[in-house]
């Protein structure tokens, strides 16, 4: 049935039928769009798998199996280019924590106006909608091949979609949560169940070190950067680009916000998402394997972890699998979901139609919820690979980073900055999109600058994905800051209210009874920052601060140093 045993099936429906009845459950406490959005609730043990589930699914997989069997070991920078930037997230969390905001556009209003926070509302649902169409279509991909195409991708996308909208309206960001706590320890389950199946199966580390080579006749199958394709230089870019993205993603709010304080948030967030490095490492041998498990040949790179699952999977261990990918998009869309109708009902309708119920702006919520899923949805049944979905969404999800960034370390940005900043963005982005404009460069005088294009094997030429991202931040911060100074400065009341909100601690039991606030007789924390005769907003960094950040750097070292020993050497 359905080219899965009756075994696999039953598995399957367990999981779909447990995990929407327990996020159903988590509903009951919801009256409000705080409860809705933001519960802050939440200890260290379950913000992590929070944390990691919510930034793990299987569209990732896809993309790092499909671009290792095709590029080698460094295909394993399509997820690890946020490695790079893991330990900064101890240093974010607290900041987004004590922001005490529903949402990101709730700061950018705080800092700006509230016409910049519409703005961010506006991008902030296009980056939801392309990133919850990317993992239905990274999950549908696997289950296609999979049940060996008895459960087709389109019917799939469907599947997945109404059961996630099920709990994640009713239960909003809690049951993302509390739904999480389950389906991170079954996206590690996915993670890791199938590899230890196919290095067996082609003789271990030895048979994949002796056989890539000759398979392949390629001698950088095994280098964590190949020289001409996935450089030091394409993972730096890229690393850069997903820090300065990370704070504008819009579900990051909760990732950060829900916990009890700042502490809560910190682990949550790099430690969740130094979970999803480790299970990138097995979705990467993964594919180097099936590399030389189908003689060097893969027809399909997107379906290379699916058709591997159908392969070694046993009876009932496969629907398993199945159970497990797809509580790995369903631990993301829920809670892009629940954000997505947050910033929607807090920032963009809410100040429209001010003075109803929160019931009322709770429903506004869901129903706003729903329509970006729809759109997400859309992009899921457009044409397009996996990774080139995924591609997409890494440029999309910056265009408001620089705004952002500006406002809090420069004093100086202004509303005008702001707008002209992401303006800029979204203009350099779609121009270097187009082929057209990759063409004229690749006859351009500057071409001089060694590879500013690339021709793909159907001839198209587009611009390389490292100089694509220079550009648009470049001019993006540049335009920022010159119509920033050539505009009049935001008032002196506004911005110390801003700052004195990252300057103070949040400290346990804080009662928050309007976003972006300081709680009742809490006094801001003085200025301590690093130049203080200047517009820079640089505060000097406490030893927890530090201390948790070189330990993340500790722990990066010894995730590349370990692959690096078991897989290139």
């Amino acid at each position: 049935m359905f080219g899965l045993h009756y075994l696999d099936i039953a598995a399957l429906a367990f999981y779909l039928i447990g995990i929407t009845l327990l996020g159903v459950w988590s509903a009951r406490k919801v009256k409000s769009l705080a409860d809705f959005v933001m519960p802050r609730k939440f200890g260290k043990l379950m913000m992590m798998m929070h944390g990691f589930g919510t930034s793990t699914h299987s569209d990732q997989a896809v993309s790092v199996a499909s671009k290792t069997a095709t590029n080698g070991l460094s295909g394993i920078w399509y997820q690890w280019m946020w490695l790079l930037a893991t330990p900064f997230y101890w240093l974010i969390a607290p900041m987004m924590r004590r922001f005490r905001a529903l949402t990101t556009a709730d700061v950018f209003e705080t800092r700006y106006n509230r016409s910049v926070a519409m703005m961010y509302v506006v991008l902030g649902c296009l980056k939801f909608s392309v990133a919850i169409g990317t993992m239905l279509k990274g999950s549908s991909v696997i289950i296609d091949a999979c049940s060996d195409g008895q459960l087709p991708e389109v019917p799939m996308i469907y599947i997945m979609t109404v059961l996630f909208v099920i709990y994640g309206l009713a239960g909003g960001l809690s049951a993302a949560i509390i739904t999480d706590f389950v389906q991170g320890i079954l996206t590690i389950l996915f993670s890791f169940m199938l590899l230890p199946l196919v290095l067996n199966s082609i003789g271990g580390m030895e048979g994949l070190h002796e056989a890539l080579p000759r398979l392949t006749g390629r001698d950088d199958m095994l280098t964590l950067v190949a020289p001409g394709g996935i450089t030091v230089f394409f993972v730096v870019v890229i690393a850069f680009n997903s820090l300065l993205g990370v704070v504008v993603q819009p579900h990051n709010m909760g990732t950060c916000g829900a916990g009890k304080t700042e502490i809560e948030g910190a682990v949550g967030f790099m430690g969740g998402s130094m979970i999803k490095r480790i299970c990138t490492v097995a979705w990467c041998i993964t594919g180097l394997a099936a590399i030389v498990y189908y003689g060097g040949s893969i027809e399909h790179p997107d379906k290379v972890y699916g058709m591997m699952a159908r392969e070694f999977l046993p009876v009932g261990l496969l629907g398993v699998f199945i159970a497990a990918l797809l509580a790995t998009v369903m631990g993301s869309c829920d809670s892009f979901m629940v954000s997505a109708g947050g910033l929607l009902s807090e920032n963009l309708y809410r100040p429209l139609f001010p003075g109803k119920s929160q019931r009322h702006y709770l429903w506004v919520a869901r129903i706003g919820a729903l329509l970006v899923v729809s759109v997400g949805v859309w992009v899921a049944l457009t044409e397009g690979s996996v990774v080139e979905k995924l591609e997409l969404m890494w440029k999309v999800e910056v265009m408001t980073a620089m705004a952002f960034w500006l406002g809090i370390f420069w004093r100086r940005a202004t509303v005008a900055g702001a707008w002209a900043a992401t303006a800029t963005v979204v203009v350099v982005l779609l121009v270097t999109s187009q082929n057209a404009f990759a063409g004229w460069l690749a006859g351009s005088e500057v071409e001089w600058i060694s590879g500013l294009t690339r021709t793909s094997p159907e001839g198209i030429v587009s611009m390389w994905l490292p100089y694509q991202m220079l550009s648009y931040i470049i001019s993006g911060f540049a335009v920022g800051i010159i119509v920033s100074l050539f505009t009049k400065p935001e008032p002196e009341e506004k911005l110390e209210r801003f700052y004195g909100l990252l300057r103070t601690p949040v400290q346990p039991g804080e009662v928050i009874t309007e976003p972006c606030h300081l709680p009742e007789g809490v006094e801001a924390a003085p200025r301590r920052a690093m130049f203080p005769n200047t517009n820079l907003e640089i505060p000097k960094p406490s030893f927890r601060a530090m201390a948790g950040f070189l330990v993340g750097w500790v722990i990066v070292g010894a995730i590349i140093g370990s692959v690096w020993l078991w897989v290139a050497v």
